[in-house]
């Protein structure tokens, strides 16, 4: 009896595959990892690409200094649950090093400093490849990158000199001082990736179901109340039941008002939105609308 595989089968395949591309194809490569649900569901995808074996790369993260405490305690669980190298480095310290001005304002967000975090690390580690957990549902200059991305030796991604990918097959041949960022959830959407976390009982930060939390409520926006943000006297703040859809900073990232405390809550959710996750709750993604492709093209993941 013949058996054929259903489509997150499929999806499991192709990222294994292309774990296993980057794993013959580069000599130093790195898997970013931060805590949230995509890496989380990279890391999970790695495991079972590659053990009983050690991973043939590093874990790392670039700490903003501004990231959810969840987040950071299920990093560090997990990276040593699974006996796996943690690199992490600090933009609190590229800042200092480099004399940067920090960015200013209500939500001062430190995502454009991170790009240079990440390629200094990349140099410091001499990586020439560099895994993500980037959705090409998630945003629209996302929706313009390859698997293999190529960046050039200024870390720079020029979206007009991209590699044809046809048959799933991966070109990751670079020069000197150039290196590729790698998405093998590429093809995935937000539905997949919960349907495959439920599938999988993959375990995740708290901060992704309903819980309540202090937040200040901005132009139709649920903001965390945190240390990192300009509170004033005429701010309305309450404490409401909320999710995070996505994590990024604490100063970027909007909850959403929810009551779903379980995996088939958060499903009927998304099945049930017409906005993407970042459309809906990334306010740095709002600054303009070539936003991320800017960042991207100056070396940002």
């Amino acid at each position: 009896m013949s058996y054929q595989l259903d489509y997150l089968d499929q999806l499991e395949s192709e990222s294994i595959h292309i774990f296993r591309e980057v794993a013959g194809q580069f000599e130093r490569p790195a898997l970013l990892f931060s805590g949230g649900k995509d890496s989380i569901v990279l890391v999970h995808l790695a495991l079972k690409a590659f053990r009983p074996g050690k991973f043939p790369f590093p874990l790392v993260h670039i700490d903003t200094g501004h990231n959810f405490p969840e987040a950071l305690e299920f990093r560090d669980k997990l990276a040593n649950d699974i006996g796996e190298k943690l690199i992490v480095r600090n933009v609190g310290d590229t800042i200092k090093e480099k004399g940067l001005t920090e960015p200013k304002g209500k939500f001062a967000s430190r995502n454009a400093l991170q790009t240079y975090t990440l390629l200094d690390t990349i140099q410091e580690f001499e990586f020439d490849a560099c895994i993500g957990g980037a959705r090409r549902d998630e945003e629209k200059a996302r929706a313009k990158e390859r698997i293999f991305s190529v960046r050039d030796d200024f870390g720079q991604w020029n979206p007009k000199l991209q590699r044809p990918e046809l048959w799933n097959t991966y070109n990751g041949k670079i020069h000197k001082g150039e290196n590729v960022r790698v998405f093998p959830i590429s093809n995935w959407t937000e539905l997949d990736i919960w349907n495959y976390i439920k599938r999988e009982k993959i375990e995740l930060p708290s901060i992704y179901f309903s819980h309540d939390r202090e937040v200040l409520e901005f132009q139709e926006q649920l903001i965390a109340v945190s240390p990192f943000i300009q509170i004033e006297p005429s701010d309305s703040i309450s404490v409401k039941s909320v999710r995070y859809r996505t994590v990024g900073d604490m100063t970027c990232t909007a909850a959403v008002a929810s009551e779903a405390h379980t995996l088939d809550d958060i499903i009927n959710e998304i099945i049930a939105t017409n906005t993407s996750e970042r459309g809906q709750t990334r306010i740095d993604d709002r600054v303009s609308e070539a936003a991320m492709e800017d960042r991207k093209k100056n070396g940002y993941f």
